[in-house]
């Protein structure tokens, strides 16, 4: 599932490759991508607009567009924005922009779990899992008895963590996902708040969350890579997680 370093990347290719352009017709018929909208309603609000800069909160990404309303992206479990690119996977375009100058931007998405939408509502999200300042990270993340990791993956806390990064970033930190949010001291929640910011900037360098250093163990009988020790494996805040009960103890 895209998380944040995927997210990043999808906007990152969209500045790059793009803003500057103007809309010339759009393809928005799926109802269920692009709902509550009917379809041609995000065609007539942003036909004759042009891109001006992408942005992302989390893994929520959205277009400004001068002439038009923020257009929101959503890439949902398994989707990917293609700029210029009408070959292999075209059949999988749920939503299609084109552009004047005869190239496009589509949200290419086999499961259909992707979403578009104009004015993205962004009130419910807190502030950037890669962002957030060390004060507000504190008061945000360290309170309360809910498992650790649940309380870094509620997106109404900080924005941008999955599953698989909190995974990753608390093996970086050396804390315990079962760990009481409000037990962690500030020099740890310090620590979590750099590893979580590493943990996303590598991600984003090498390709995506998956590159991680402990997500290729994570897996029955899978050991940590640091140690050796046999990790640990649970369900918490309803998703499979795994760390090392050596090296993220209690």
């Amino acid at each position: 599932m895209p998380e944040l370093p995927e997210v990043e990347r999808a906007r990152a290719l969209i500045e790059s490759r793009a803003l500057g352009r103007t809309v010339a017709s759009v393809e928005d018929a799926d109802t269920w991508v692009c709902r509550p909208h009917a379809p041609g309603e995000i065609a007539s609000a942003i036909e004759g607009a042009t891109l001006v800069s992408a942005h992302r909160r989390g893994k929520a990404m959205w277009v400004e567009l001068e002439g038009g309303p923020p257009l929101g992206l959503h890439l949902g479990m398994t989707g990917r924005i293609a700029v210029d690119e009408d070959g292999t996977g075209g059949q999988w375009d749920r939503f299609k922009i084109h552009f004047e100058d005869g190239g496009s931007l589509a949200l290419r998405d086999k499961r259909r779990l992707g979403r578009v939408v104009l004015d993205p509502d962004l009130s419910r999200l807190g502030p950037d899992a890669a962002e957030v300042g060390r004060a507000e990270f504190r008061d945000r993340v360290g309170r309360g008895s809910i498992a650790l990791k649940a309380r870094i993956m509620d997106q109404s806390t900080i924005s941008g963590v999955g599953n698989l990064l909190a995974d990753e970033a608390l093996w970086r930190a050396g804390l315990s996902p079962l760990r009481e949010a409000g037990s962690l001291s500030e020099a740890e929640l310090d620590e979590l708040r750099r590893a979580i910011r590493a943990a996303t900037r590598r991600a984003i360098r090498r390709g995506g969350v998956h590159t991680g250093d402990l997500i290729p163990h994570r897996e029955r009988g899978g050991t940590c890579p640091s140690c050796g020790t046999p990790l640990e494996r649970a369900t918490v805040g309803g998703r499979t997680t795994f760390w090392c009960p050596r090296d993220q103890p209690g």
